[in-house]
C-alpha cells in the first residue's frame, strides 16, 4: 500500500514539474523556475504584465527587454507559455522543419 501511495505521488510530482509555467499567470517565483529566466527578467515580465496581460508571443516579445525570438523559442521549449501557447514562430525556429514548397510534379514525358 505504501508503495502505491509514493507511486502515485512521484507520478503527481512528475506531471506538475513537466507542467507549463503561464506567463499570464505565473509569480515572479514560479517564472524564476524557467530555465532561461532570472529574477530581473521575472520581474520585467511581472512589470509589463501588471499593465495588461499578454495576448500572444509577439506581445510578450514586443513589451519585455531581453526576449527576442530565439530567447521565446528556448524559453518556450523549457515550459513557459503565453495564454496556454508555445512559441511557434520567428526566425529562430526557421530551418529546424522545412517550409512547406510547391507540390513537386512529374517530369514532363520524354519526346520521341
Amino acid at each position: 500500500m505504501l508503495k502505491k501511495i509514493l507511486t502515485i505521488s512521484a507520478l503527481l510530482y512528475a506531471a506538475c514539474a513537466f507542467a507549463g509555467v503561464e506567463a499570464n499567470h505565473a509569480t515572479q517565483s514560479e517564472l524564476d523556475t524557467v530555465k532561461g529566466i532570472g529574477p530581473a527578467l521575472s520581474q520585467r515580465i511581472v512589470s509589463q504584465r501588471q499593465k495588461a496581460a499578454f495576448v500572444d508571443w509577439a506581445d510578450l516579445i514586443n513589451r519585455v527587454h531581453g526576449i527576442g525570438n530565439a530567447s521565446a523559442a528556448k524559453l518556450s521549449a523549457e515550459g513557459l507559455t503565453v495564454n496556454g501557447k508555445n512559441y511557434q514562430g520567428g526566425p529562430a525556429l526557421q530551418g529546424r522543419i522545412a517550409p512547406p514548397g510547391p507540390a513537386l510534379k512529374a517530369p514532363p514525358p520524354a519526346s520521341p
